[in-house]
């Protein structure tokens, strides 16, 4: 089957400034994609050039088989948007947003839309500029689910959010998405929420792709030794080889695709003294994408 999402080398600059530089990479149908990386890394560009908000100064983008910013109609009918900020019109009450959005979408399911606003309490009547920004956020979610589109696109939902609502979202969203049918781009600053969800994992590290894979295969294959610090040695880095070690005032560490025997033999190679009590420690999604990022 031909990809949901297809990005060719995209290139784009702001000014003399390379916000992407040779971007590549797809999204299988049925799958749950997670696009992460640090503020100014490039994913917001991509975003928007997906969105069409963006013409891409080289390389081009496919959603469902079509070039981004020439979608037919039949193809943009497939895909739901949910742009961070969770923006409604806030003259109109939960019924009266539905009765507006309906007529758009020839998949329409209401029951989708008025399910959540159940679960959650609110009354039909209930306007949407008097609901808390976590309620605007599930309105914002039952209207996008309601199309039954085949692509979602979700840009930072999590915004504003508490984690009460940030786990609801989730929820939700890992709900909908069981069947396999249908296929979703998040992107989120709220790494932790993201590691039971995602099934894809892609990595931006200063405009190019630094991982892209099977989010099971980072969390088996991405470790973490420790190790009692010794010697005066320096944090170093190698993204080319997503190879970290990051000394530490009594305990220091190495991260990497690496087995134990492979990640001694790095710190002899950097001249770092392994120390005592040299062990694996299970890390999360979160502190992975650390490790591969860095901190500052």
């Amino acid at each position: 089957m031909n990809p949901v999402i297809e990005c060719r080398n995209l290139v784009h600059y702001f000014g003399s400034k390379p916000a992407l530089k040779g971007v590549s990479w797809k999204v299988e149908p049925g799958r749950v994609c997670g696009l992460l990386g640090r503020n100014g890394a490039g994913k917001t560009t991509t975003i928007n050039i997906l969105n069409s908000f963006l013409t891409p100064s080289s390389g081009q983008c496919l959603l469902l088989g079509e070039d981004a910013h020439r979608l037919s109609p039949a193809v943009k009918a497939r895909i739901g948007y949910l742009i961070e900020g969770h923006v409604q019109y806030g003259f109109f009450n939960v019924h009266q947003l539905e009765r507006f959005y309906a007529p758009f979408y020839e998949k329409w399911d209401p029951a989708i839309y008025f399910h959540l606003m159940d679960k959650l309490d609110i009354s039909p009547k209930q306007h949407v500029s008097t609901m808390s920004c976590g309620q605007r956020s599930q309105v914002a979610l039952g209207l996008v689910l309601a199309q039954n589109p085949d692509l979602i696109i979700f840009d930072d939902y999590s915004m504003g959010l508490d984690p009460g609502y940030r786990r609801l979202f989730v929820e939700v969203i890992r709900d909908y998405a069981a069947d396999g049918k249908r296929t979703i781009l998040l992107t989120s600053h709220i790494i932790q929420d993201l590691e039971n969800l995602i099934e894809d994992c892609i990595i931006y590290q200063r405009g190019k792709v630094l991982i892209d894979m099977e989010a099971k295969r980072l969390m088996a294959d991405f470790r973490k030794y420790s190790f009692d610090t010794k010697g005066d040695f320096k944090d170093s880095s190698d993204d080319s080889r997503n190879l970290r070690v990051e000394r530490g005032e009594k305990r220091s560490a190495i991260y990497g695709f690496l087995k134990p025997e492979e990640a001694r033999a790095e710190l002899g190679k950097l001249g770092v003294p392994a120390g005592n009590n040299f062990q694996q420690e299970s890390i999360s999604l979160e502190d992975m994408f650390i490790a591969l990022t860095g901190k500052y």
